[in-house]
């Protein structure tokens, strides 16, 4: 598995990393983790080389943490890189950053973070740092050896971007970065102002929640017209991984295929060419014609007060608008009954959340209204 190496990075970790925000879990409506499969992933992705692990505090309702230090505990320490992340929106005054600190170490069964972030910064959570100077003790952490290297997550404009990463001595940063944000959410800007600072990047949201795996059928031809062997997802994980200055590509992985796949993808990595590059192009123009709501499914919008399930109910309806099938729309919406668009109070509380900056409450009528049209 290749590594790449930066200045400010003493360290190795693999270009690969698995992601632990979409493990398989026991129920459908909670987000138990399903130990033994995803054990079973993790195993199989540190015996294939990846060695960068990515965990955050509110994960799979606050049992991720504890389910990876479970399932690196067998390996050894040095063997393997573990980053965790903040929750500023957790922070009410400094004593909460120990606190939560201590509790991380505790269920993560460690000692240190090889790679430690303050999570989802945006120009608004980033005053709570400002204001209760918590770099000054994530700093003290990182000269007592328990935290190796010190870098953010980030959701909002470059221009919030070049402020906060000026701010302080950052050893990395976390991007959303895919081909369908290139432009649209100006992912490229973002990365050419870690470029210009020789700040590494790590890159979340490669397929944009599966989103990428899962193009329109018109799409996915003009990918497997050029590749026949290589899966859909395999094309937006090579895109990021192709970007100079990008240390680690994050997946979120569900299934013990999409290891498979993904290893498959970055074992005998080849970076794209520019006429691949042009085939990526010309799939992702025509899969934006279907115009689809860009969530991630990164559920930092729940729990809604009305209890719509939001992320649940964008899948449903991008799932309709990419295959057109009124059917599995219905069915899907109706699986949702009581957590659906008809309950949402346009209240406006997920929108403050939403690192895509989407206007929920318009999109949750509109799929309300797609509904009762298509219901027979």
């Amino acid at each position: 598995m290749l590594s790449r190496t930066f200045e400010k990075i003493n360290a190795a970790p693999s270009l690969l990393g698995f992601g632990t925000m979409r493990l398989p879990k026991l129920y459908a409506d909670k987000e138990d983790i399903d130990y033994e499969k995803a054990e079973a992933m993790i195993d199989y992705a540190y015996a294939h080389g990846v060695n960068y692990f990515d965990t955050a505090y509110p994960y799979h309702a606050q049992m991720s943490e504890a389910f990876i230090g479970h399932a690196l505990k067998k390996y050894p320490r040095e063997s393997f890189y573990l980053a965790d992340k903040l929750p500023g929106w957790f922070v009410k005054e400094r004593a909460d950053v120990d606190r939560i600190f201590e509790e991380q170490l505790q269920r993560c069964q460690v000692d240190y973070f090889d790679f430690y972030l303050c999570h989802a910064l945006n120009k608004n959570s980033f005053k709570v740092y400002e204001d209760l100077n918590i770099y000054e003790l994530l700093a003290a952490r990182k000269a007592s050896g328990q935290i190796r290297h010190l870098g953010f997550s980030f959701h909002d404009t470059p221009e919030a971007l070049e402020y906060i990463i000026d701010k302080y001595p950052w050893d990395f940063v976390q991007i959303q970065l895919n081909y369908l944000d290139w432009e649209r959410q100006d992912a490229k800007r973002q990365y050419e102002i870690c470029q210009e600072r020789k700040i590494p990047c790590v890159i979340m949201e490669p397929v944009r929640g599966g989103t990428l795996a899962n193009l329109s059928p018109d799409a996915v031809k003009i990918l497997k017209d050029a590749e026949p062997e290589a899966s859909t997802a395999s094309w937006a994980i090579r895109y990021a991984a192709s970007l100079p200055g990008v240390m680690t590509v994050l997946s979120g992985m569900t299934a013990m295929e999409q290891v498979e796949d993904n290893i498959r993808t970055m074992s005998d990595f080849r970076p794209l060419t520019e006429e691949e590059y042009a085939v990526v192009e010309k799939a992702k123009n025509v899969f934006l014609e279907n115009t689809i709501v860009p969530c991630t499914g990164c559920r930092y919008c729940m729990d809604c007060p009305a209890g719509v399930d939001i992320p649940g109910m964008f899948k449903v309806y991008n799932d309709y608008r990419i295959s057109k099938y009124a059917p599995g729309f219905i069915e899907g919406y109706e699986k949702l009954s009581g957590h659906n668009a008809q309950e949402c109070v346009a209240c406006g509380a997920c929108m403050s959340h939403c690192p895509q900056s989407i206007k929920v409450p318009e999109l949750m009528e509109e799929i309300r209204k797609c509904y009762m049209k298509l219901k027979p």
